[in-house]
C-alpha cells in the first residue's frame, strides 16, 4: 500500500503499481517531487494503473466548502501527442521563427512522455458557490485556485512516489479553444495547467533554497 493510500484513505482498491515504493515520509515524498524534464516512455505502470492513481489524488484533495471543483482530463497515447501538437502549432504562429528551433524542442521533449493531464476548475460550481454564499462571493474564485494547486501538487507528488517524472506547464489560456474543441471539454471548464509526466531519463538538478531568516517568522 502507497503512502498516498494510507495518507488520505482511499476506500476504493488501492493502486498495485509493478514498481516497489519504499515506506517513506510525506516531506521526503515531497523532495522527491521535482520538474523533470527528460522524461520517456519507459514506465511500468499501465495507463490504468496511472489513471487510477491520478483520479484517487484528485479525490483526496481538499477544496473550499467540499466544493470539489477541480476536473482532470488525462490523456495518453496519440491523445497525448495530439495535444502536444496543437501547443506546437500554436506557439508556431506566435514565436518568432529565429526563435522557433528551440520552442519546437522543448515542446517535442513534452511529447516524448508518457502522458499528460491537464487540470480544469469548473466554474458552474464557482459561480454556484458565490450565489449560496454571498459574503464570500469575491473569494470563491481565490479558493477554486488554491483547490486546483492542491490537486496538481497532490498528483505530481503521488506520481513521484511511484518513479514517474512530471513537470507542470501553462499554455493556457492561448490552447484552450482548439484544446476544448479537440477533447469535448464544457464550455465552463477552465484550463488551469497541464502536468506531462513519463519516465526519468535524467534526474532533476540540485535544487537551492532562499535563507530561512528572510522567509519565516516565528512568535511564541
Amino acid at each position: 500500500m502507497s503512502f498516498f493510500t494510507k495518507l488520505f484513505g482511499f476506500n476504493s482498491q488501492p493502486v498495485e503499481s509493478p514498481v516497489e515504493t519504499a515506506s517513506v515520509s510525506f516531506l521526503e515524498i515531497m523532495e522527491k517531487r521535482r520538474s523533470i524534464y527528460a522524461i520517456g516512455r519507459n514506465l511500468q505502470q499501465s495507463p490504468a494503473e496511472l489513471e487510477a492513481l491520478i483520479q484517487h489524488a484528485v479525490k483526496a484533495s481538499p477544496s473550499a466548502f467540499n466544493s470539489q471543483s477541480s476536473r482532470a482530463v488525462i490523456l495518453f497515447g496519440q491523445s497525448h501527442e495530439n495535444f502536444w501538437s496543437i501547443v506546437l502549432e500554436t506557439l508556431r504562429k506566435l514565436v518568432p521563427s529565429d526563435a522557433f528551433a528551440a520552442t519546437q524542442q522543448k515542446i517535442q521533449s513534452f511529447a516524448a512522455g508518457t502522458g499528460t493531464v491537464l487540470f480544469y476548475e469548473d466554474q458552474n460550481v464557482v459561480k454556484g458557490l458565490q450565489e449560496q454564499f454571498a459574503a464570500y462571493a469575491d473569494n470563491f474564485p481565490v479558493w477554486s485556485e488554491h483547490s486546483t494547486a492542491i490537486a496538481q501538487f497532490a498528483v505530481w507528488s503521488a506520481l513521484a512516489e511511484h518513479n514517474v517524472g512530471a513537470s507542470l506547464q501553462h499554455y493556457n489560456p492561448i490552447i484552450d479553444e482548439e484544446v476544448a474543441q479537440t477533447f469535448a471539454i464544457p464550455e465552463h471548464w477552465k484550463l488551469r495547467a497541464q502536468l506531462v509526466f513519463g519516465s526519468i531519463e535524467a534526474e532533476a538538478g540540485e535544487k537551492t533554497f532562499m535563507d530561512d531568516a528572510a522567509r519565516f517568522k516565528t512568535f511564541a
